[in-house]
């Protein structure tokens, strides 16, 4: 059974548009199981009302939409410092004991009580992977809030190793943020794997396809080498005007979690080619499904699945397509690392990332109330 803790208020801060939702909404009921009380401030653009209706049922958590633009879409400095100082005022309103946030940057506010960042991911650790030369000035500037942001919060968590050594180095801090894996919450213990003549003949990958972390560009490529289809689930088009056009994935578009759920039950072959991850819940979720697993070798996927994936560099879309076709032609292979991943995902669960995130909790949390009560009394004799 989880373990409870004194009750608390925690306001969250969240997105709808990538990972970071289903994250705050595992780690919402996963904290409500444990005696907190959860508020999410929902920024950025809103899911419809049934959307946000059925979020509220399955985390407990209450949900605000905010309205307020996230760090990576606002124009300008102001916006961000703008949102954080809203933040501050929410916290203050809705009584909340303690702030977690999204992004490090939206630390730059007074708040009342303690307050925790997670880095999910920044444009100075995005840029290093996919850019060339200095940070262009509008990634700049947001990279050097998030710098301050990371010194401003009172503790940092990040859900890897490599991501959490990537964003130390990248903003000189004196130590790398606590490591918290990521997690799901599985809906029954993790199934066997089927037989692989059960598995589909087919590979599936998953994201943001217009983001170039995820590297589109190289799944089209290994996806006209294949025999078989590659079907790409995700938007082709981010709020930042970035776009993808492939002439070889067979796109999806944007699944809802019940059509993810069906794809991955057919087990196909899951590739993904990111040159940047810091961690990678669509992998998680097509290990958990009992999907064989061909990946990029970035540090992240490494730290995570190795021994039960295969690796290939990120733009080399000849031997991801070996991967694959050898995976298709061998059966029992593919079985044997169907099972690896599924075996692996059991460790990723929602439990285990909710107790991590709480031990932080609680240790802020005692720390404050030790400060309140050494205070001494109004007017008491000094």
């Amino acid at each position: 059974m989880p373990v409870r803790h004194p009750p608390a208020h925690i306001l969250m801060t969240a997105d709808a548009l990538g990972g970071v939702w289903q994250y705050s909404l595992e780690l919402a009921a996963g904290l409500r199981q444990r005696g907190l009380t959860v508020t999410v401030a929902l920024m950025g653009p809103a899911p419809s009302a049934a959307a946000l209706a059925e979020a509220e049922a399955a985390s407990g958590a209450r949900i605000l939409p905010t309205g307020l633009p996230l760090d990576w879409t606002a124009e300008r400095p102001d916006a961000v410092t703008g949102a954080a100082a809203a933040l501050a005022r929410l916290a203050r309103e809705t009584g909340a004991d303690l702030v977690h946030l999204h992004a490090p940057a939206l630390a730059l506010a007074a708040f009342d009580g303690p307050v925790v960042a997670v880095c999910h991911s920044c444009v100075a650790t995005w840029w290093a992977a996919v850019g060339e030369g200095p940070l262009p000035d509008d990634l700049a500037w947001r990279a050097r809030l998030a710098a301050e942001g990371c010194r401003a919060a009172d503790r940092l968590l990040a859900p890897t190793r490599a991501f959490a050594e990537a964003t130390r180095a990248a903003y000189g801090l004196s130590r790398a943020p606590e490591v918290v894996h990521n997690g799901r919450r599985w809906r029954e213990a993790l199934p066997e794997a089927e037989p692989a003549a059960q598995s589909a003949p087919h590979a599936f990958t998953a994201g943001r396809l217009w983001d170039r972390a995820k590297n589109a560009a190289a799944l089209d490529r290994l996806a006209a080498r294949l025999d078989v289809p590659l079907l790409a689930a995700g938007p082709v088009e981010g709020p930042n005007g970035e776009r993808f056009a492939g002439k070889h994935l067979r796109g999806l578009g944007r699944l809802d979690t019940a059509r993810m759920e069906r794809e991955l039950a057919q087990r196909p072959i899951f590739v993904s080619l990111a040159r940047y991850e810091p961690f990678g819940l669509a992998v998680l979720e097509a290990a958990g499904a009992g999907c064989a697993l061909v990946l990029s070798d970035i540090p992240s996927f490494l730290e995570l699945w190795e021994g039960a994936a295969l690796f290939v560099a990120p733009d080399d879309d000849a031997a991801a397509a070996e991967a694959v076709q050898k995976l298709l032609a061998d059966p029992d292979r593919r079985a044997f690392l169907a099972e690896a991943a599924r075996a692996r995902a059991a460790r990723y669960g929602a439990d285990a990332m909710a107790d991590g995130v709480l031990a932080v909790f609680s240790h802020l949390l005692g720390e404050t109330r030790s400060r309140t009560l050494a205070k001494p009394l109004s007017g008491a004799a000094a």
